[in-house]
């Protein structure tokens, strides 16, 4: 148990060094970081300053259901419904149709686009101080047209995009007569000198590509799943346009399903004024047919003409029995007449109507009787009686005359009576078929009278249905946009500016570390090969500023110090490695893998920290073929070096060492001298050995400065005289391949003692004391 919980800790403590290094490595970057908060905050204050400011606007609307509104014609229980039948993708397809973006762009002129120049930014605006009217077509507007305009008084000076400029005036619309596709004028409460010298750009662009461009703008989509809301929103720079729009998308688009709504009542009336039309046709053809029926037939009312006619038949009847008693009693007066032998009196009153026969008949008797009075006293052959006689006569002749007029009149009255009964008859025996008939009549009259008065009801009520037809939707809210832009906003983009500036620096360094197959510190080495120590970490330093100085007080020269007492007193087991520990270390090899890694200095500087620590040291450059040196070390006059060492037998040990280098006793130097054409034979000789062997003699510590063992063989041939060996490496310069050839040579023991010196490792303050 206790076991495990010691691993578990030193998993632990292993995790929390690998993130203190990880956090290490970035903050060795820390200027990087510092600068790129600035420079990207500094963006961000121009970005809220010159950035477009886009505001949301957005409305919302409640879709009603058609069959739930309100109708006249409908049953009050059809208002109760149990769910709702509208498809809200079929009403925003609706809304998002061309169709009705169209009009919403027509009815604002959205297909002229208002802007402000300024010197950084350009802003579009709604309500310009002028007003534009198109004078081009729809169809022959292929491409948008820009002008700028620029207003001087009553006077602007409008620019085409080839740069072409004319004054026009603005106080009437004269700008079409100049050439330009609209006439431009200022809006009546303008003031010309509010806006002097101030720089509009008007676009005109095609009626279709507006709509288009609308119909990105546009987004609608419901509250929620199961709501019938739909929310409209749009994002502009002018919140005045996007509410203009927001709110007239809205009416048309409640104007158009109020068309729709309309539309079956708008053809209920139109089939009913076309149905009068021919219904009223019909109707005075009926009414004329039963005019024309009624006067031929003689009819008026078939009741009151059956009542006439049975009268009439009575009538007839009637009058015809007495005429036939007229007839008859005529003949019985006649025959007494006939039959009358001698002047005897006639039957008078008798019944005849004929009031000038019973006169002559009265008048015949008042004559009978003077007759028969005067021939009782008169003889027969008397003048009176005789007259009298005669007179009767006559009037006997008279009224048998008259009878017969009499007879003859009643005759033919009463034929003509006849005549008229039998017509009676037959019109009253032809009433029920002309009742027939004519209740026919009366009735498609009276279907088409129903009919016309049914119709006329319906097209009251589909006018009043026209009249109040229910809106199509519910507006829940008109276009509202919040006081707070949607972009840009500065709890946005500040906050975004601080971490941009910190990601973009971790991001470009991430990516430098993850890409890049240099050496970058200390744990690069210790991946490479773990069994080489690092006993050493230079800073990186300023250019003029490479060599230590006595009693110099810098992370450079400090870090020099431990990497000399490093050497010294290194015993047992390395920390970071299993290498073994430095025995007895005289002679310091310095190399690298190529040139470049700072091994010239590194051994210049060694060699300054260790004779500080008064110790005897002697740097030899060793490398005869680009000597990093004498870049250092130049003497007043000119000095024997190794080279000339070895090439010239006459010469000693003494002429080719500088004694007291660098303003340091314990210091000498031995330059590479004269180059020879073949070091590698002059390095491999025994004259160099003897060399070594001699100056090893007399000083504390020989320092080697070598060629780069990858370029040239001269450093593994001088490594069997050396005890211990430098393998610089500079961070960020140095191949991680490359460094993985020292731990071939290590691995083959062609260098002997192998340690890292990490070179150039950037600033290392927290090593001051």
């Amino acid at each position: 148990m206790a076991e495990s919980t010691f691993e578990i800790d030193l998993e632990e403590s292993g995790q929390g060094q690998d993130l203190k290094s990880l956090v290490s490595r970035y903050l060795k970057y820390w200027p990087w970081f510092v600068a790129g908060v600035i420079l990207c905050v500094a963006l961000g204050f121009l970005y809220m300053r010159y950035a477009p400011v886009t505001y949301e606007s957005t409305a919302k609307i409640e879709i009603l259901n058609e069959e739930e509104g309100i109708n006249i014609n409908s049953d009050a229980l059809s208002l109760l419904g149990t769910g709702s039948s509208i498809n809200m993708e079929n009403e925003m397809e609706v809304l998002h149709s061309y169709r009705i973006l169209r009009q919403v762009v027509v009815a604002l002129n959205l297909d002229v686009s208002y802007y402000q120049v300024g010197n950084v930014k350009t802003t579009e605006i709604w309500n310009p101080p002028f007003a534009v009217t198109k004078l081009i077509q729809e169809d022959s507007l292929q491409n948008s047209l820009s002008y700028t305009l620029v207003i001087n008084g009553n006077e602007a000076v409008i620019t085409d995009e080839n740069e072409r400029s004319r004054t026009v005036a603005v106080d009437v619309p004269e700008s079409g007569a100049a050439g330009y596709p609209f006439d431009l004028v200022l809006r009546p409460d303008t003031t010309p000198k509010d806006y002097a010298d101030k720089e509009f750009k008007i676009v005109l662009m095609p009626l279709k590509q507006a709509v288009m461009n609308l119909a990105q703008q546009i987004r609608i989509e419901p509250v929620n799943k199961n709501s019938e809301i739909l929310a409209l929103s749009i994002r502009g720079e002018s919140v005045e346009r996007s509410e203009s729009i927001l709110n007239e998308l809205i009416a048309k688009f409640n104007q158009d399903g109020i068309a729709d709504r309309q539309l079956v009542s708008k053809r209920t009336l139109d089939f009913i004024d076309e149905r009068f039309v021919s219904l009223s046709q019909e109707l005075d053809s009926i009414e004329v047919g039963k005019e024309d029926f009624k006067r031929i037939n003689e009819l008026s009312e078939i009741s009151s003409d059956v009542d006439f006619s049975i009268q009439q038949l009575g009538s007839a009847r009637d009058e015809a029995t007495q005429l036939e008693t007229q007839v008859s009693l005529a003949n019985l007066l006649k025959k007494a007449v006939t039959d009358q032998s001698s002047y005897d009196l006639l039957p008078v009153d008798v019944g005849l109507e004929n009031s000038g026969l019973n006169s002559m008949v009265a008048e015949y008797n008042q004559n009978a009787i003077e007759r028969e009075r005067l021939s009782a006293s008169v003889g027969a052959n008397h003048p009176t009686l005789i007259s009298i006689s005669n007179q009767m006569q006559q009037a006997r002749l008279n009224i048998l005359k008259t009878i017969n007029i009499y007879q003859t009149q009643l005759r033919l009255s009463l034929r003509q009576l006849n005549r008229e009964r039998s017509r009676a008859n037959t019109a009253f025996s032809s009433l029920p078929e002309k009742e027939k008939i004519l209740r026919s009549i009366e009735r498609q009259q009276s279907i088409k009278e129903n009919l016309f008065v049914l119709l006329l009801q319906k097209r009251e009520e589909a006018a009043l249905n026209y009249a109040v037809t229910a809106p199509s939707i519910k507006v829940i809210d008109y276009a509202l946009t919040d006081s707070e832009p949607l972009s840009p906003k500065k709890r946005i983009v500040y906050p975004m500016s601080l971490m941009l500036g910190m990601f973009v620096p971790f991001i470009f360094l991430y990516l430098r570390f993850s890409l890049s197959n240099k050496v970058e510190e200390r744990a690069d080495l210790v991946k490479i090969e773990p069994a080489i120590p690092i006993i050493g970490e230079i800073p990186s330093y300023r250019k003029g500023k490479e060599i230590i100085r006595e009693k110099d007080r810098t992370v450079q020269a400090e870090s020099f110090r431990i990497l000399s007492t490093n050497l010294e007193y290194l015993g047992g087991k390395n920390v970071a490695s299993e290498a073994p520990a430095f025995e007895n270390a005289s002679c310091i090899l310095v190399t690298s893998a190529v040139k470049g890694e700072g091994k010239s200095s590194v051994a210049l500087n060694l060699a300054l920290a260790s004779a500080e620590m008064n110790k005897r040291v002697l740097l030899i450059g060793a490398d005869l073929r680009n000597p990093g040196l004498a870049k250092y070390v130049k003497p007043q006059n000119y000095a024997y070096g190794l080279g000339d060492y070895l090439t010239d037998s006459k010469l000693n040990t003494s002429d080719v060492i500088i004694a007291g280098s660098h303003n340091h006793e314990q210091l000498d130097i031995c330059l590479s001298g004269k180059l020879p054409e073949n070091p590698v034979k002059l390095l491999s000789g025994l004259r160099f050995g003897s060399f070594i062997r001699e100056v090893s003699r007399n000083y504390d510590l020989v320092i080697l400065d070598t060629a780069p063992c990858m370029s040239v063989a001269d450093t593994l041939q001088i490594a069997r005289y050396a005890d211990a060996t430098l393998f610089v490496v500079r961070a960020g310069y140095s191949d991680k391949n490359m460094v993985k050839y020292s731990r071939e040579l290590h691995q083959k023991n062609q260098l002997p003692q192998m340690a890292y010196v990490l070179n150039d490792m950037g600033s290392l303050k927290s090593r001051k004391y």
